[in-house]
């Protein structure tokens, strides 16, 4: 017996080779979760709170992990994608309400993305006006010239280049006694702001359209029974890759920002903000993982709600199909980047609003998709012996109510001002 016969023959290189086989879909969406949107409200909580609000990364990673491997294993055992389970168990009506606020969720979350790119790339001197269009390009080639294990195996790169923000965060020089300090001891506090950020940094961890790309990939990949645990290992990293570049984005905010008293409103400030402080190196690291971010993103975002609404209606869907053969995917898909592009483009386009409503939506729909996703995976008729536990009941049920608070509180919040306003005129 030859060398090469004797390592396959290993189990723990067969196993091995199993998992790299299996890689993919967990980090992926994991990852995706860091977009824009997201590093500007861990830049915001960092330069706000300092370290403070590190404690709230420890149930945020439970509730990514928990709602993960829901979609994971509800994939492996149906076979079958959250849209399509979502028509089939709750009709069309819900379907097409669903879909209908995520479309128009998803255009404004693609634009924010887009925001990241015009955002980082001005950092390094290149105007909006020619980065925003060629990684529009980028996007739409590789959607349209490759396949899914080439897309994927860029995504794969895309997650790795997102820790350099580790690099920035050292670069900072934080007091680390200071930084274990305050992930073990939450120092809470009861006004509207801090919880508002509170809260912000949970719901950006778990995002509607991550659930239909989840369990999308899952089937995409061909997933079975006897690979979950290998694609539970895949869950596992990309959850906890998700919670260690948070981690670092609010370290490098605090330490330099919140120490210096300097306030940002969005990601790309924070990388300019950070080049007095932690020099210009830091806010270039800074700013690259800012633009790999977007244009992962970018990427992903509208592949995503292509697939889920496509998936939802019966039509033909995926990158490794040819336009010809799915014709609605790819309409919906370049439709979805066109108008995020133009939005970008357009001269004093509303952004931040587009943002603040984007969020809004993605808050309200939320908790619709976790209820019917929790509904399914408890269902013999669906799962047969794979249903949840008492653990995963307890905390996706948590997740759900304080998602629920979250959208409250995103709505009450304009209104508050208005009443009173209205109370005072009648005084």
């Amino acid at each position: 017996m030859n060398i090469i016969e004797k390592v396959k023959q290993n189990p723990y290189v067969v196993n091995f080779l199993l998992f790299l086989a299996i890689l993919g879909p967990g980090i992926v969406t994991g990852s995706v979760d860091n977009d824009a949107g997201g590093i500007t409200t861990y830049s915001v909580a960092g330069a706000i709170y300092g370290y403070n609000l590190l404690w709230t990364l420890v149930p945020s990673f439970i509730a990514l992990l928990v709602v993960q491997e829901m979609n994971l294993r509800m994939g492996v055992i149906t076979g079958k994608g959250l849209a399509d389970l979502i028509r089939e168990n709750f009709g069309v009506k819900i379907t097409a309400f669903i879909f209908l606020g995520l479309i128009v969720a998803d255009i404004g979350n693609t634009a924010t993305e887009f925001a990241g790119v015009a955002g980082s790339m001005s950092i390094f001197g290149v105007t909006k006006y020619i980065s925003v269009p060629l990684t529009a390009l980028a996007v739409w080639i590789l959607a349209t010239k490759g396949n899914y294990k080439i897309a994927e195996r860029i995504f794969l790169f895309f997650s790795f280049c997102l820790l350099f923000y580790i690099i920035s965060a050292v670069m900072a020089k934080p007091d680390w006694r200071e930084v274990g300090h305050a992930c073990f001891h939450p120092q809470a506090k009861m006004d509207g702001e801090y919880l508002s950020v509170v809260l912000g940094i949970i719901g950006t961890t778990i995002a509607p359209w991550m659930q239909f790309y989840m369990q999308s990939a899952v089937i995409e990949k061909g997933i079975t029974i006897k690979q979950y645990k290998f694609a539970l290992l895949d869950v596992v990293i990309g959850c906890t890759a998700t919670v260690v570049v948070a981690f670092f984005i609010i370290v490098a905010c605090a330490a330099t920002l919140n120490k210096n008293g300097v306030t940002i409103n969005e990601a790309s400030d924070a990388a300019m903000a950070l080049k007095p402080f932690a020099g210009a190196l830091a806010s270039q690291v800074f700013a690259f993982g800012l633009f790999i971010a977007s244009a992962f993103s970018a990427t992903i975002l509208p592949l995503a709600t292509a697939f889920y609404v496509c998936e939802a209606f019966g039509f033909e869907a995926g990158i490794d199909k040819r336009m010809d053969e799915a014709p609605q995917f790819y309409w919906l898909f370049g439709s979805i980047i066109t108008i995020a592009v133009i939005i970008i483009l357009w001269p004093n386009a509303p952004l931040i609003a587009i943002t603040i409503w984007t969020q809004v939506i993605n808050a309200m729909l939320l908790p619709v998709v976790l209820i019917s996703m929790i509904y399914m995976v408890n269902s013999p008729y669906i799962m047969g012996e794979y249903v949840n536990n008492r653990f995963q009941n307890f905390v996706g049920w948590t997740t759900t109510v304080i998602l629920i608070i979250l959208t409250i509180m995103m709505i009450l919040t304009p209104v508050v001002p208005f009443v009173r306003r209205i109370l005072h005129m009648g005084a």
